[in-house]
């Protein structure tokens, strides 16, 4: 049976930067993002200080995005807690996607990784470890991701702030573009076999269907139901494999 290959020692610089410079391209699309939000913040009840400090702390953008829109809203504490939460709980199941690549890191690192973990760095880091043996990479590769992806933040964010206060309206552009061009560059590479494409159709129908429901939910759901369709089709797939293979011996 063939295994994956065995990694070639390197420096832990060399991994950062080839971490880093693999996200490029993410960086290109988060940017319009980044200037969005912040743009979006000096139109709305924060300071610009709040907005630059939310992107240096939670470093989420569809949570930023969805939290400050609560807030203009005038909605309570509670109520923006709990529905970032509910858009973040996808980052469970990119955790338990990597799991097995970073299980071997101290709890240091893998606290690390995890408050840098985005889509565009999960998407960046798993294209690269899958590709060999689990456990046999280290964490610099996802560290120099996860750091080029927040820099990279932060910046447009303060663009942002300042080119809103300066160009009152830059929001109404089509500067949103690029939320979806990156999406759609995280989720098309990911689509390599048949339970991947019914997966990523399944979520995408319902979540288009279920836009509709309070504080995000029908996202969660949509969300839940394209897990499982991928679920029993992996199932379905070993369970096939295992029928062969009995058959073959």
């Amino acid at each position: 049976m063939n295994r994956p290959p065995e990694p070639a020692p390197r420096r832990p610089l060399d991994e950062c930067v080839d971490g880093a410079r693999d996200t490029i391209p993410m960086m290109v699309g988060a940017a319009p993002f980044g200037v969005i939000f912040g743009t979006l913040v000096t139109a709305g009840p924060l300071h610009p200080w709040h907005g630059a400090l939310m992107s240096l702390a939670v470093f989420a953008g569809s949570s930023q995005f969805i939290a400050l829109g609560l807030i203009a809203g005038g909605a309570g504490f509670v109520v923006v807690l709990a529905t970032t939460l509910i858009v973040n709980l996808r980052h469970l199941l990119y955790s338990a996607t990597l799991a097995p690549y970073v299980a071997h890191l101290p709890l240091r690192w893998r606290a690390t990784l995890g408050a840098l973990l985005t889509d565009e760095v999960f998407a960046v880091a798993y294209a690269h470890y899958r590709h060999f043996p689990a456990g046999s990479i280290g964490p610099h590769y996802f560290l120099g991701s996860g750091l080029a992806m927040y820099v990279n933040w932060q910046i447009w964010t303060i663009a942002g702030l300042w080119f809103g206060a300066a160009f009152p309206g830059l929001q109404s552009l089509g500067l949103d573009f690029a939320m979806a061009a990156t999406f759609i560059a995280i989720v098309v590479p990911q689509l390599t076999s048949l339970r991947y494409v019914a997966a990523a159709s399944t979520a995408g129908a319902l979540a288009y269907f279920w836009q509709g429901w309070p504080y995000k939910l029908g996202l969660l759901g949509a969300v839940a139901a394209g897990v499982a369709v991928g679920v029993a089709l992996s199932r379905v797939d070993r369970s096939r494999t295992g029928s062969r293979t009995e058959a073959a011996s």
